[in-house]
C-alpha cells in the first residue's frame, strides 16, 4: 500500500514537471481587474462586488460553530474535522479577502481574494480522500495540500505565473464530482456534492460574462456580483449535506445506484409494455338450443 501510495504521489509529481516544462507561462492579466460594475454606494467604491461577498462569512461561521456544536455534524474522524474546520475557515475568510480586493482591484489585494480560496480547494480534496479513499492517508494529506495550495500563490505572485494556482483552482473542479459519482460515500446524501459542483461551475460561467450580464440585466447587476451570490451557494449545499446526512449501511457508489435505478426503470417499462399489449377479447352472442 506504501509503494502504491509513493507511484501515486511520483506520477503526480512528474506530470506536473512535465506540464511546467511543455506549458508557456501564463501572466495574470490586468483586464481582470476592470469589473463591469464600479458603481459606488453609501462611499463603498464598486458597492455589490463588495457587499456580495458578505454571504461567504455567515456561512462560513455557522458551518464552523457546527463543527464544534455537540458534534451536530456527527463527524466520526478527527481528520474529517480538521478538513472541514480549514474549509469552513477559508469560506468565512473570502468574505474579508474578496471585499478586501475589490475595493481596489490590483494583483496586490487579489493574493488576499485567493488566498482563503485556495484553502477550501485544499481542504476539499483532503475530505474528499478521506471520507471515499482512505482516512489515514487523507488525513496526512490535509497540510501538504494546504501548502501546496500557499505555494502556487505565492509563486503566480512571484513569478507571474498561473498554471499552478490554475491546477490547485480547476483539478478539485474535475475530481471531485468525479470522485462523487464513481467512489462509495461514507456517508447518505452524496447527491449534494453535484449540486454544489453545479453551482461552482455556474459561477465561472457568470465570472467570464460579467459584462454581458451586466447589459442584459440593463445594467442592475453585473456577471461578478452574482458569481459571488452564486459561488456561496457551495458551502451552503455542503452545510445542508453534513447536517442531513448518516453513515450509510452499504456503501454504494452514485454511479452503481444510478444504474440500479435505471434497471428498475426499464424492467418496470417491459412489464407495463406487456400489460399494454394484452389480448382483448370481443363478446360473441351465444345462442340457445331449441
Amino acid at each position: 500500500m506504501r509503494k502504491r501510495t509513493a507511484l501515486v504521489w511520483g506520477v503526480a509529481i512528474v506530470c506536473f514537471v512535465v506540464l511546467m516544462l511543455v506549458t508557456p507561462a501564463i501572466p495574470q492579466s490586468q483586464e481582470y481587474h476592470d469589473f463591469a460594475d464600479n458603481r459606488e454606494f453609501l462611499g463603498i467604491p464598486n458597492a455589490l462586488n463588495v457587499i456580495s461577498n458578505v454571504p461567504f462569512f455567515f456561512v462560513g461561521l455557522i458551518g464552523l460553530v457546527l463543527c464544534y456544536y455537540g458534534n451536530y455534524f456527527k463527524l466520526s474522524l478527527k481528520g474529517e474535522l480538521c478538513g472541514w474546520t480549514f474549509f469552513f475557515i477559508g469560506v468565512a475568510a473570502v468574505a474579508f479577502g474578496s471585499s478586501y480586493y475589490h475595493l481596489k482591484p490590483n494583483d496586490a489585494r487579489l493574493v488576499w481574494d485567493r488566498l482563503p480560496m485556495t484553502v477550501a480547494f485544499t481542504s476539499i480534496i483532503a475530505i474528499f480522500i478521506i471520507e471515499r479513499v482512505d482516512a489515514h492517508k487523507g488525513t496526512l494529506s490535509i497540510l501538504p495540500l494546504l501548502l501546496a495550495g500557499i505555494v502556487s500563490i505565492l509563486y503566480w505572485r512571484f513569478f507571474d505565473d498561473l498554471r499552478p494556482y490554475a491546477l490547485v483552482q480547476f483539478v478539485p473542479c474535475i475530481a471531485i464530482p468525479v470522485m462523487a459519482i464513481l467512489l462509495p460515500p461514507m456517508y447518505t446524501h452524496s447527491t449534494y456534492w453535484l449540486w454544489a459542483a453545479g453551482f461552482y461551475l455556474l459561477a465561472k460561467i457568470l465570472e467570464a460574462a460579467d459584462k454581458p450580464t451586466y447589459n442584459l440585466t440593463h445594467h442592475i447587476v453585473s456577471g461578478h456580483t452574482l458569481k459571488h451570490l452564486c459561488a456561496a451557494m457551495v458551502p451552503v449545499f455542503l452545510t445542508l449535506m453534513l447536517a442531513k446526512r448518516e453513515i450509510t449501511e452499504e456503501r454504494v457508489s452514485l454511479l452503481q445506484m444510478w444504474r440500479i435505478s435505471w434497471t428498475k426503470v426499464k424492467e418496470n417499462g417491459t412489464i407495463t409494455n406487456v400489460e399494454n399489449t394484452s389480448c382483448t377479447y370481443s363478446v360473441v352472442p351465444v345462442e340457445e338450443s331449441r
